[in-house]
């Protein structure tokens, strides 16, 4: 069965940290929002919120998808870049332009991880108009079956107010 990526869903601005009853928050990444989609036959898909193909620009994560992600699955997240403690836009900047050895040699230098927070594709299923609460179980479900690891990491989601206010406020 042939499936391909949806258009990305956007983030909608708040007025307020508070969490309202009822709702997940997940903490704000400085990346570059990607979907990242694994096919039969090796096939492996990542393209920015613009539709734009970044598989070149990101070995490691392809690899990593190759390796621990089940044929037709399809995530949502965000490539980070981390550097001395924190968040390295630059970083990521810099690895967006290169392909082929350069890739990898910036690969090694500066790793990228993808930060997953949505599964909007799972074998002959499309999930996008599944409730957030179900995609997120499924989502949690897949990193646990298949032992999903770095650099590929489950965004973190919490319906706890106070908490939600600290990724937030």
């Amino acid at each position: 069965m042939t499936w391909s990526l949806p258009q990305p869903m956007l983030t909608v601005a708040v007025d307020s940290p508070a969490l309202p009853a009822g709702f997940a928050a997940e903490p704000k990444w400085d990346g570059f929002r990607a979907q990242l989609a694994v096919h039969g036959g090796g096939r492996v898909l990542m393209r920015s919120r613009q539709g734009t193909d970044m598989t070149g620009s990101f070995p490691e994560i392809r690899a990593a998808a190759l390796a621990q992600l089940p044929p037709d699955t399809g995530l949502d997240g965000e490539l980070v870049v981390w550097e001395t403690g924190r968040l390295a836009f630059e970083r990521l900047q810099q690895r967006l332009a290169r392909r082929g050895a350069g890739a990898s040699e910036t690969a090694g230098q500066w790793p990228a991880h993808y930060v997953a927070f949505d599964l909007l594709h799972q074998g002959d299923t499309d999930l996008t108009g599944f409730a957030y609460r179900r995609r997120r179980a499924a989502l949690e479900a897949l990193f646990a079956e298949h032992s999903v690891a770095g650099p590929l990491t489950l965004c973190p989601s919490t319906t706890d107010p106070a908490l939600a206010e600290q990724w937030l406020g």
